[in-house]
């Protein structure tokens, strides 16, 4: 080849790699705009959770707190039976039951909903501009109404089991504010890949299923014995545990601290790539 067409094919692939830059800023940009201005419009996604949960108890008497009674009568009953299966103080055990069931209920609930969050939203999607995130905190702020109500559960238990609570207590708003903020990024994430593979979100049914197995829900990390370390493999044990421990009275393993830190940035710099990436196609795939 010419040096003359060396010479000229240097500045064309320097032009080709500065537009393409400039173009992913862009697009990083646009999408942090958009999650920015989804938080802007707490009057929209305020008002839409709320109606969307008053719609689904019309008529009744009891609204959600239909759910907290359900949940009531489920750790009512699993509380005496897997305390005595697993040998253990029926206070303790039914404190941490409790507390945990509850919120694994927030954790997984918003899970499986992010998976319809743009499918579902279809109607604002196509004819009413809007940031896509407002449906995501939607949901979210959905899911954080019935928490609030099933909440209650746990307040009447630690009233009755008293467990020695301290200083920790004060842990425990932060942790719910560190599980809302790795919320987002994973429903952005599961809302574009459901809304693209209308499959996966059977699969994401089937995987929290499996978590709430091996997640220590029911049962104790301390019974694994030697195994122990195994828990710090699952993420949801994570989240889990600095939100439950302070409810409890225990301190939170400082791992446990450094899995969410780590989950989060990770999962936002995951997230913002694929956002950024395909944010304008969502109007197509739904």
């Amino acid at each position: 080849m010419p040096e003359s067409e060396i010479e000229l094919d240097q500045p064309l692939a320097a032009s080709v790699a500065a537009a393409a830059s400039s173009q992913t800023k862009s697009r990083l940009r646009l999408a942090l705009d958009d999650i920015r201005e989804g938080v802007l419009s707490k009057d929209i996604w305020l008002m839409l959770g709320w109606l969307e949960v008053k719609q689904r108890y019309r008529r009744s008497v009891l609204g959600p707190f239909w759910l907290t009674i359900s949940s009531a009568l489920i750790i009512s009953a699993m509380g005496p039976l897997y305390g005595k299966l697993f040998n253990q103080p029926i206070g303790d055990y039914f404190a941490f039951l409790a507390v945990s069931y509850i919120i694994w209920q927030l954790m997984s609930q918003i899970i499986t909903d992010a998976c319809y969050a743009f499918i579902t939203a279809e109607s604002y999607i196509k004819q009413v501009r809007l940031p896509l995130t407002v449906h995501i905190y939607r949901i979210m702020w959905r899911n954080l109404i019935i928490f609030l109500h099933n909440f209650v559960i746990v307040l009447l238990v630690l009233a009755y089991f008293r467990p020695a609570l301290d200083w920790h207590l004060l842990l425990f708003p932060f942790a719910i504010l560190m599980f809302l903020v790795n919320a987002v990024w994973v429903s952005i994430t599961l809302g574009l890949v459901c809304a693209r593979f209308r499959d996966i979100p059977l699969i994401v049914n089937n995987l929290v299923l499996v978590a709430f197995f091996v997640t220590p829900i029911m049962w104790k990390p301390e019974m694994l014995g030697r195994y122990q370390w195994t828990v710090n493999l699952n993420p949801f044990y994570h989240f889990l545990e600095i939100i439950r421990q302070p409810l409890l009275g225990g301190p939170v393993n400082l791992v446990s601290w450094l899995a969410v830190a780590g989950i989060t940035v990770v999962g936002f710099a995951g997230m913002l790539k694929l956002f950024s990436r395909f944010r304008t196609r969502v109007a197509y795939w739904v």
